[in-house]
Formats: C-alpha cells, sequence, structure tokens
C-alpha cells in the first residue's frame, strides 16, 4: 500500500513538472472572451498558453484536422504534447491526462457548459462531462463535474 501511495505522489509530482514546461495552443475566434477566460485559468494552473486567432473557417479545419466529431465541438481547441483539448476541459483533467497518457485524441468538454472554466456565471454550475477521445472514434467518461 504505501508503495502504490510513495507511486502516485512521484507521478503528481512528475505530472507537475511536465505541466510547467508544456505548451498549450489555443486556437480560437478572435472575438470569444470565454476562451480567453479559460487560457487565463490554465495560465493560474501552471500551464505555458499561446492564443492563436484565427477565422471561424481555419478554426473548423483545425477541428477536423484534430479529428474532433462536431458533436463533441466546442469554441475552441487546444494542443499540447501530442493530445487535443476541446472546449472548457479543467486542468486537473489535463494535468491527469499528461500523467496517464492514455492512447486517445485527447479531452472534450462539448459545447459550452456554464460553470466550467472560463463559463463562469455567477454562482451556476451546470453538470457537464468531460469526455476521452478514443483513436477509434468512441469515446468515455473522463470526469464529471
Amino acid at each position: 500500500m504505501l508503495r502504490k501511495l510513495v507511486l502516485a505522489a512521484v507521478l503528481v509530482i512528475a505530472a507537475a513538472a511536465f505541466v510547467d514546461a508544456a505548451d498549450l495552443d489555443v486556437y480560437r475566434s478572435e472575438d470569444c472572451s470565454c476562451c480567453g477566460k479559460w487560457a487565463q485559468y490554465l495560465k493560474k494552473n501552471g500551464f505555458k498558453v499561446r492564443l492563436h486567432n484565427m477565422s471561424p473557417d481555419r478554426l473548423d479545419k483545425i477541428k477536423t484536422e484534430a479529428r474532433i466529431p462536431e458533436k463533441y465541438a466546442s469554441c475552441h481547441t487546444a494542443k499540447i504534447d501530442g493530445y487535443v483539448i476541446e472546449g472548457h476541459v479543467p486542468a486537473d483533467d489535463i494535468k491527469r491526462l499528461l500523467s496517464e497518457r492514455p492512447k486517445a485524441i485527447g479531452l472534450s468538454v462539448p459545447g459550452m457548459p456554464i460553470g466550467s472554466p472560463g463559463m463562469e456565471v455567477g454562482k451556476k454550475q451546470d453538470p457537464y462531462e468531460v469526455l476521452l477521445l478514443k483513436e477509434d472514434g468512441s469515446t468515455e467518461v473522463y470526469s464529471k463535474h
């Protein structure tokens, strides 16, 4: 049991160190304020964020190239260390993804749920799921918020 706890602690520390060195590229429409709020939230959580403003057509092309099905799309697409992060995914879920390294395309929070990072509206909090987008096109629930 102690060995498992020590291993878990080492993985958390390694993930935190990795996140500090990792760049997250965020592709968004220039006039989308919630994307900027999400980027600021990630910076506060240890990520190095680079914003790339682009036309809606170019953003759609990036989503297509990243193999994000339309039903799992959101207002912005990010890339980090070989993974795609679609929408308002919480920082802890991204850190977990980078620590566990599952064979997957990445994570998605479809739509723009109220209360997700960057989509805060007072104290309102809609329940939402973070989905793991698998290579074969299927998904599974990665976390619930």
